[in-house]
């Protein structure tokens, strides 16, 4: 985390309309900043940022030539082919939100940078921006202090993290929100096979979040592979007979936690 600085506005040019370029759209429409242009190649989706601006786009020919940052919130697999179609600026700069792709595909412009805010984005979910982190990175000084002014101005959970940092930030997400998220897929499909409803998890659910605010993870694990109850995971084993998948997965995850 880091100190204050003062907010100057800056013209953004933001491209994509996905999640992620929703809500940042709307969390620096209420700051200082002017988002002069937004563009996303399908115009079906820019019909969500008509509040935002009017100058919307889907042709990166017609992207606005002289803003201070363009912001790209598209695909990982986008970030680079888009970035090569921006105009190059000296001034200007490009910064992309990805956890998971190194600032280097942006190298072709003098000043570039990471814009990343950690966390899941769902279209129509209100978001708490001051619960959010931030990581900011550039490849100038006057870079990051722009980005830092930025994120100042919609949060104050500002992290410096280089793209190494980044990535394994990334990496560990994946297995806190994804992963976690599909098991409790998994398990609401266990219990719908038996009519029952996902509700019953739901304060179990709770409580382990509430544990992990307090007390590292590792330490409060429970269950039978920490304890090493063979007896009742050979149970739970031939109860997943007729569904392999989960099988083998409860068979990896029990090792990884005996192992642990």
């Amino acid at each position: 985390m880091t100190t204050k600085v003062d907010i100057f506005s800056q013209k953004i040019v933001l491209i994509g309309a996905g999640n992620v370029a929703f809500h940042l759209a709307n969390a620096l429409h209420n700051t200082p900043h002017n988002i002069v242009q937004i563009y996303n190649r399908s115009e079906k989706r820019l019909a969500d940022f008509k509040n935002i601006t009017q100058n919307l786009t889907n042709n990166l020919q017609d992207i606005f030539p002289n803003a201070n940052v363009y912001l790209l919130a598209v695909s990982d697999d986008a970030i680079e082919k888009v970035a090569a179609q921006l105009p190059i600026h000296k001034q200007s700069i490009v910064a992309h939100t990805s956890g998971a792709t190194p600032s280097t595909v942006l190298q072709q412009h003098p000043h570039h940078g990471i814009f990343y805010p950690l966390q899941t984005f769902s279209r129509h979910k209100t978001v708490n921006w001051s619960n959010i982190p931030l990581c900011l990175d550039g490849n100038t000084p006057e870079t990051l202090t722009i980005l830092q002014q930025l994120a100042q101005s919609i949060n104050p959970n500002i992290y410096f993290i280089n793209d190494q940092q980044r990535q394994q930030l990334h990496v560990a997400a994946v297995f806190a929100n994804n992963f976690t998220n599909h098991l409790f897929a998994i398990a609401q499909d266990i219990l719908q096979k038996q009519d029952l409803s996902f509700d019953l998890l739901k304060p179990l659910i709770q409580e382990t979040v509430i544990k992990i605010q307090k007390h590292p993870p590792k330490k409060s694990q429970t269950g039978p592979a920490v304890r090493g109850d063979l007896q009742t995971m050979q149970r739970h084993l031939d109860l997943l007979k007729n569904l392999p998948n989960y099988q083998q997965l409860y068979q990896l995850l029990s090792k990884s936690i005996g192992d642990f």
